[in-house]
């Protein structure tokens, strides 16, 4: 270890002091700082401490975008396309494998508040990650990658020769969707087949554009036939001049300007995680299924070329034991390194190549999941006599070797829920009903724990959207820099028509800065800072546009730096939790998840872009 223990928090307002003294701790590399920080006081009035209620975080639910009441469908919307499907039981077999990975290298193949309710999931919390029931299945095959001359089509196919064939070449523009083959059943009419088609509706707006709107560049339907139950959408990811998202079988390439389709990638089992960032050269490394049956394991990875399409190295690795087959996967990018996080290990490989790096660490605490990003801060997870794994830390380490460089103890009974900044440190922490959030400053001690502001706060992270693949890294709605984090509430009244707030805390002291309102029926959500100032996403309402605004760190008035067009209000908000992204004065929303429920998810918007 390379840096002291964490010190002990100030003394007072939230209790006494926590953890061990000093010369009590393990080892290095096995829990080295003091459970530190007053998250584990008892109940006091405020966000932070307040009494237990129904749901995780002791908030109660509130009526609006970021806190629905309960509906079919991940984002808690009644709209179509939105569903998420029953999971199945849980399995526990698993068989066993040779080695530690499965599957040789082939080259050249290739929060303080409550989340609104959600449909019922199979098993129960833990550290890591929920319950999914899975059968562990290891089929062999032999890969390959095809391409087809002049088509800027990509597939794999199984080693029979028997891949699917491309149905559009390049130029496809965005008006015109590339479908890609599906073993679905054959689809019947419904309403969406009425639906004017992307161009159409990109013409329609534009041409109602009014002074200081920016353009609807684009739209892309989804343009896979999906089964019963849809897909998680992974991305929008952009390197370039170009725009990638997967879901299911496919990784799809758009230009960043006219979305037009410039590649399209088959994968022969369908994406089931994918991290968050991709590597500062272009490569994603997508979690795969290892084989085409219903209930196939999430134990392969593809790397993927985002700048051409082209597939890359593929391989397995080996998942056994119970907590290893039944928790979800934590994917994440550091420098060259992926790592595919479990609650029992995480597996590190190197994504030039699918070299192994590091897999099962010394000691009895194993990270789970990492965040994307030049700083590896993981959280781990120590299996105790009760094999519960109820024992958490929060570590930086390298993500070359997996050395600890530091780590800092949780005070036990606490969850490390999400990784809302690696840099600065700041840490979601989670007991059935309490929430804390943890700033540690960059050696791995205890800095801060927020509190004060306005309540109601209302992330949404991969974890209340997707079924699949959910990261650490991934909320919206939180945003940090060197001395300041940014978080929104939900709708504040939405009985009055209300909008939410955005707050701000001071990481040194954990106080609350400062408050903003949002415009009547329009959420502000926080992205990142740049230039000094915070970015955040401002939702559409009806006849009005969404758009980028900024603000500078000392609060008050905000600004508008993309203003989205109000003509196309209605395309915005088919978008219910989108993934934004903006670049270069350029809007990208996508969609989180796509139902094949009600046989309409080849129309259904999937991305549209803003700017000029």
């Amino acid at each position: 270890m390379s840096e002291p223990p964490g010190q002990q928090p100030p003394q007072g307002e939230f209790g006494a002091s926590y953890g061990p003294p000093p010369e009590t701790f393990p080892p290095p590399g096995q829990g080295t700082a003091q459970p530190s920080g007053p998250y584990g006081a008892p109940a006091q009035p405020g966000p932070y401490a307040q009494p237990a209620q129904p749901g995780p975080y002791a908030q109660p639910a509130q009526p609006g975008p970021y806190a629905q009441p309960a509906q079919p469908g991940p984002y808690a919307q009644p709209a179509p396309g939105y569903g998420r499907p029953p999971q199945p039981a849980p399995g526990y077999g698993y068989p066993p494998q040779p080695g530690p990975y499965a599957q040789p290298q082939q080259p050249g193949y290739g929060y303080p508040g409550q989340l609104p309710p959600q449909p019922p999931q199979s098993g129960g919390p833990r550290g890591g990650g929920r319950f999914r029931g899975r059968t562990g299945m290891i089929v062999g095959a032999a890969l390959a990658v095809v391409l087809l001359a002049g088509a800027g089509i990509w597939f794999l196919s199984d080693g029979d020769g028997k891949g699917g064939k491309p149905t559009a070449g390049p130029g496809l523009s965005s008006g015109q969707p590339h479908v890609s083959p599906s073993p679905s059943p054959s689809r019947s009419k419904n309403a969406d087949d009425d639906k004017p088609s992307p161009r159409a509706q990109v013409d329609a707006v534009n041409a109602e554009l009014k002074p200081g709107e920016a353009k609807m560049l684009w739209l892309q339907e989804g343009g896979v036939d999906l089964p019963q139950g849809g897909a998680d959408v992974y991305g929008p990811w952009i390197f370039g001049d170009t725009v990638v998202k997967a879901m299911y079988h496919t990784v799809t390439g758009y230009d960043v300007t006219d979305g037009r389709l410039k590649w399209s990638l088959r994968l022969p089992t369908n994406a089931c995680a994918a991290p968050s960032q991709p590597t500062a050269d272009g490569k994603i490394v997508l979690g795969v299924k290892h084989t085409t049956s219903r209930d196939s394991e999430c134990n392969a990875l593809q790397m993927v070329d985002l700048r051409t399409g082209k597939a890359g190295w593929h391989r397995s690795y080996v998942r056994k034991g119970l907590w290893d087959g039944l928790s979800d996967l934590r994917m994440a990018i550091n420098g060259g390194t992926v790592t595919v996080g479990r609650t029992s290990r995480t597996d590190a490989f190197r994504v030039s190549d699918g070299k192994v790096l590091f897999g099962k660490l010394p000691g009895n605490c194993q990270p789970f999941g990492f965040a994307s990003g030049d700083v590896a801060l993981a959280a781990a997870s120590c299996q105790t006599a009760a094999d519960d794994h109820k024992e958490q830390l929060v570590q930086k380490m390298d993500p070359v070797t997996g050395k600890v460089l530091w780590s800092y103890k949780v005070k036990k009974g606490w969850e490390v829920a999400q990784i809302y900044s690696a840099d600065p440190p700041v840490v979601s922490l989670k007991k059935p009903d309490k929430w804390a959030i943890l700033v540690l400053n960059t050696n791995g001690t205890y800095r801060s724990q927020l509190s004060g502001g306005p309540g109601g706060y209302m992330p949404t992270c991969d974890k209340d959207v997707l079924t699949e693949g959910m990261n650490l890294d991934n909320c919206s709605g939180v945003a940090a820099d060197a001395g300041t984090f940014y978080m929104a509430t939900g709708t504040i009244d939405a009985k009055a028509g209300t909008g939410n707030r955005v707050a701000a805390f001071d990481l040194a002291t954990g106080k609350h800065k400062w408050t903003v309102d949002s415009p009547v029926e329009q959420p502000l959500r926080p992205m990142r800072t740049e230039g000094g100032k915070l970015l955040m996403y401002l939702a559409a309402y009806k006849n009005k546009g969404g758009g980028i605004a900024s603000l500078p760190p000392t609060g008050g008035k905000w600004e508008m730096v993309v203003r989205h067009p109000a003509a196309g209000a209605d395309v915005e908000r088919e978008f219910f939790d989108p993934r934004v992204v903006y670049v270069d004065g350029r809007t990208f929303l996508g969609q989180t998840r796509i139902s094949g429920m009600n046989d309409d998810e080849i129309r259904m918007r999937s991305l549209v872009a803003f700017g000029s």
